[in-house]
């Protein structure tokens, strides 16, 4: 079904970026995060006991390429490179 909402600008350029960070659209991630807000505020049983459940964190690169496995001394590697290249060297 095609409806129209009104975003606050802020509210609506964060959206659009996590969007592009996950790698999805605005309607998926719109889609998903509104299931996700239902699932949270449905009503439970009488009596029945709540229990909590985060979801775990999905790491993607932005272009859907398998981002790829660094060790310690990688990222080490990276962090210095950082370091130079903004003149913080020390």
């Amino acid at each position: 079904m095609r409806t129209t909402i009104n975003l606050p600008d802020g509210l609506f350029r964060r959206v659009k970026a996590r969007a592009a960070l996950d790698g999805t659209t605005l309607k998926e991630l719109i889609t998903r995060l509104v299931e996700q807000g239902m699932r949270r505020s449905t009503p439970s049983p009488p009596g029945a006991r709540e229990r909590s459940r985060s979801e775990l964190p999905i790491a993607r690169a932005a272009t859907g390429r398998p981002l790829p496995d660094l060790g310690h001394g990688d990222l080490q590697a990276i962090l210095e490179a950082e370091d130079v290249a903004s003149g913080r060297t020390g």
